[in-house]
């Protein structure tokens, strides 16, 4: 660049710089231009800042037919008590109507949505109780013609009486079981005090076993010593007979040999003979008593032997029902404490029911109706909605206000002048870079007196005023090297940039066609730059969206400035044929 090049720079700069302050109504279209972006950003962000916690007007239509229903003697209508709660509710404008007027608002559009509650309501939610229970139901009716974001609120609200109804169902339920479980609790309670008293007899039982079998023990020593001296007695039985036996043999003898001796042919009949027969007869009776007395002795002996063989089955009796008796006393004993145990069980259990039955009905309905708690961790939290679309809204307001700019401030061509495209480019930069400046200033003030949400104010602003110029020199470069071509092509990236760069929604869900374009739109990188500068910086993201956007910039500015070295004039000649046309 040679030095007269450069005056030729610093007059076009002089030229411009005295014209904004030259002129007062050049000087307030300038102003204008400078404060439009920012309203364009503000008020967005203010319509977005929460939309969801705004939803007090937005009217919502019930119509309750419940006839309500018998439950444990009470009578119950659920219908009645979802819509005393909802008057209490602010989150949407309830309005209770009829059923048909509910219908034909939301056909006509007067309310955006309703939920009309049935007549046989309470009915089905009770029947929990029986051997048939009945799903209860309600009947969302909406109209999505209407707006497409009300219906997604007004199913917010749908999820509102469902929630509500859900809770009550949890109420019922929780009455049934309540009473079921006290009925338990004190059957098991009766049933550990039963057990610990039949515990206690069957112990009895057995102590009064064992008692007993010593009482038989002592008894069957007794038979056998009964049964010993017995023996004795017969052995004294046994010998005397033998004795018996012995005399009367000798008996026997002498009479044998009296009666040989006295001969009856040598004695006369009379008193002598009647003596043989008398000691003969003696002599016989001696004999059959000994016989008798042999006899004697040996039944005594059998009698004995028997006596001894039934005080050896009473001693066996007795060790038997000694082992018997310890027997039962063990089993006492184990059964008892498996009953003590198992009475202190139940009376654990029926301590534990007891306790479940106590608590709180609220906190035991919570826990059915979300058994699980999702414990939320926000990483960079953010405390609104606005806040959060701002970078969005900030970023898109920079390049509409460079189009704006470039739009009003149209850049000049430097043909049938006495400058070169280069110096015309470069001498007409600066004021734009000027005015991106101060665009982007106003912006970042409104942002503060808003209530944005900013964790980084220097690094905020640095990225502010970043994207602000990059884009200016973008839309003007383009616009100086071809002109109006130029600004339809800026007003179609506009376009393609509101779905391309995942400004609001994911860009994962957004059509194939704009996921192709998201890498190489340049609000996809400012955005990211200026999000990570307000909400939290994670350097891995903000350096190289950085380092994308200036090289956007240089790549820009050398671009187009050859374009504009070939193609001024062409440039100039078609838009004097559109200007023409009477029509651009």
């Amino acid at each position: 660049m040679t030095g007269h090049s450069l005056n030729n720079i610093k007059e076009i700069i002089k030229k411009d710089l005295k014209a904004t302050i030259s002129n007062p109504i050049v000087t307030i279209v300038l102003i204008a231009i400078i404060f439009l972006p920012s309203l364009y950003a503000l008020l967005n962000i203010q319509a977005c800042w929460d939309p969801y916690g705004n939803t007090g007007n937005v009217e919502f239509a019930i119509a309750n037919l419940d006839k309500g229903t018998t439950f444990e003697g009470m009578h119950i209508n659920i219908g009645n008590e979802l819509v005393d709660e909802l008057k209490n509710n602010t989150k949407f404008k309830w309005k209770f109507v009829s059923e048909k007027n509910l219908r034909k608002g939301v056909y006509k559009g007067h309310y955006y949505a309703g939920i009309v509650i049935p007549k046989n309501l309470s009915k089905n939610v009770v029947s929990i109780s029986s051997d048939h229970p009945k799903q209860a139901q309600l009947e969302y009716v909406v109209n999505v013609k209407s707006n497409p974001v009300a219906t997604k609120l007004t199913d917010t609200g749908a999820n509102t009486v469902y929630t509500s109804l859900n809770a009550k169902i949890v109420e019922v339920i929780n009455m049934a079981a309540y009473g079921k479980l006290g009925e338990l609790q004190a059957g098991l309670a009766d049933g550990a005090s039963q057990l610990a008293g039949g515990a206690g007899q069957l112990q009895d039982g057995a102590n009064q076993v064992s008692a007993g079998a010593g009482q038989v023990k002592g008894g069957a020593g007794q038979v056998k010593g009964g049964a010993g001296q017995l023996h004795k007695g017969v052995t004294d039985v046994k010998k005397g007979a033998k004795q018996v036996d012995k005399g009367s043999k000798q008996v026997k003898k002498g009479s044998e040999e009296l009666e040989s001796a006295v001969d009856s042919s040598l004695l006369p009949d009379g008193p002598v003979k009647k003596y043989v027969d008398s000691s003969s007869q003696l002599a016989n009776g001696t004999a059959s008593l000994a016989d008798g007395s042999v006899q004697l002795a040996n039944g005594s002996t059998q009698l004995a032997g028997g006596a001894n063989d039934l005080a050896g089955g009473s001693l066996e009796l007795a060790e038997g029902s000694l082992s018997l008796a310890a027997g039962a006393e063990l089993l006492g004993t184990s059964a008892a404490g498996a009953l003590f145990t198992a009475a202190s069980s139940l009376g654990a259990t029926a301590n534990q029911l007891s306790a479940i039955t106590g608590i709180n009905e609220s906190v035991l309905g919570d826990y059915f109706l979300s058994p699980v708690k999702l414990d939320r961790q926000e990483m960079f939290s953010v405390p609104d909605y606005g806040s959060n679309v701002a970078p969005f809204y900030l970023v898109l307001s920079m390049w509409v206000g460079a189009l704006i700019t470039c739009v009003m401030m149209e850049p000049k061509s430097s043909a049938g002048t006495k400058y070169s495209p280069f110096e015309m480019y470069t001498g007409k930069l600066l004021i734009y870079i000027i005015m991106s400046i101060l665009q982007a200033c106003v912006t970042i003030i409104g942002a503060h007196l808003l209530g944005v949400h900013i964790t980084n104010y220097p690094l905020f602003i640095f990225s502010a005023i970043l994207v602000s110029v990059i884009f200016m020199i973008f839309s003007y470069s383009i616009i100086s090297a071809i002109g109006t071509v130029g600004k339809a092509v800026m007003v179609v990236l506009l376009v393609l940039q509101i779905s391309a760069t995942g400004g609001i929604y994911p860009i994962q869900i957004m059509h194939k066609f704009f996921q192709s374009l998201y890498p190489y739109m340049p609000m996809t990188y400012a955005i990211r730059l200026v999000r990570e500068a307000q909400l939290g910086v994670v350097w891995g993201n903000y350096i190289p969206a950085l380092a994308v956007l200036l090289a956007i910039g240089l790549a820009t500015i050398v671009v187009c400035v050859l374009i504009k070295e070939k193609a001024d004039k062409a440039s100039k000649y078609f838009d004097e044929r559109l200007e023409e046309s009477g029509l651009f």
